[in-house]
């Protein structure tokens, strides 16, 4: 009877997520550059980021609640991690990140996580005053999630999150709320094999509103001002389906490879095919390396995207208390675009 009530579960959320991502029209480069709340295809995480977010199967931890919700219930206790992005060096945008999952109950774990987007202090300018002298201004992006992961069985795991959206300027902003879900499935005789699909962003319109659309106009003859309100149009979310394989080459206890590979279905941009590989020895030491291509992506005058392709990471983790398996580790990686000179990530992390 559990079986079948586990594998019911398996084909619902399946065919559910296959179903609302036919419904958000995937994959047509025709609406490229149509969406908003692009801030939510960005990995501000540094260990799952290292190798190009390919690790959409094989995630484990509070990192997974960007690629794949799933894999936050592998969580054994308590997990936190601080992050720090330098995105596309050179253009003065950082992204700061705080998350922490926690086991509840048996199989359960719930997880919350924070992410700012900021862009400095920008010259405030008018039409009349083009060269500025009214201060500045900080543009802010943050979204909060709080997820809820749970593992079926010892072979299938899933989860499902809650994102809040919000977006900043001067004086106007907009507010939205979106939906992520995915599962993970482990076979093979040493749990090497690992599958996992997981469904983005799915959520309602997002429309900005504030004093920034709102201009006082005078009469033509004078007589009295009158204010004048723009009206915003409503833009979608970038929802998006991730499909991942990874397989680990189990040598020895110490020493392990994975290989994975991702596709990557957006909705409103190109779609992403990604390949990378991770090293472990001993889970001390791992050094991971991807190539995300996309279509166009090695010319530079078809290039819509930003990175180039390649990425690289490493973790370095200490172990504290092996009873328990808590230890504090950290973590850096590197994708290299054109323009600027790469987005830098790194993060400390610790489990409790």
């Amino acid at each position: 009877m559990k079986n079948i009530y586990r594998k019911s579960i398996l084909i619902i959320i399946v065919i559910s997520l296959i179903a609302s991502f036919e419904y958000s029209y995937a994959g047509n480069e025709d609406r490229v550059g149509q969406a908003g709340g692009t801030e939510l295809l960005i990995n501000p995480w540094a260990r799952s980021s290292g190798w190009g977010n390919v690790g959409i199967a094989c995630n484990r931890g509070l990192e997974a609640m960007f690629s794949n919700i799933a894999g936050v219930a592998f969580t054994q206790r308590t997990e936190i991690i601080f992050s720090q992005a330098l995105w596309l060096m050179g253009s003065g945008v950082t992204i700061s990140s705080f998350g922490i999952t926690q086991h509840v109950g048996e199989t359960g774990v719930i997880g919350l996580a924070f992410s700012s987007m900021r862009f400095g202090d920008l010259l405030k300018t008018t039409v009349d005053l083009p060269e500025g002298g009214l201060g500045y201004f900080s543009p802010n992006l943050t979204n909060i999630n709080l997820c809820y992961a749970k593992m079926f069985s010892n072979s299938i795991y899933g989860g499902i999150n809650l994102k809040v959206i919000s977006e900043r300027i001067d004086n106007m902003g907009a507010t939205g709320i979106a939906l992520d879900a995915g599962i993970q499935y482990i076979t093979g005789e040493q749990e090497n094999i690992m599958f996992g699909i997981a469904l983005k962003n799915v959520g309602p319109r997002m429309k900005y509103s504030g004093d920034g659309l709102s201009t006082r106009a005078t009469q033509s003859n004078g007589s009295f001002e009158q204010t004048l309100e723009e009206r915003s149009q409503n833009f979608d979310l970038p929802t998006c389906l991730n499909i991942g394989l990874t397989y680990m080459f189990v040598f020895s206890e110490q020493h392990k490879l994975l290989l994975s590979g991702a596709f990557i279905s957006n909705s409103f941009t190109k779609d992403n095919f990604v390949l990378g590989l991770e090293y472990r020895m001993m889970d001390y030491l791992m050094l991971r390396g991807g190539y995300t291509y996309e279509k166009g992506i090695w010319e530079k005058a078809n290039r819509t995207f930003a990175y180039t392709g390649p990425s690289a990471g490493v973790t370095i983790n200490v172990p504290f208390n092996k009873e328990k398996g808590s230890s504090f580790s950290i973590d850096y990686s590197y994708r290299a675009s054109n323009p600027f000179q790469g987005t830098h990530t790194i993060g400390a992390r610790i489990n409790l």
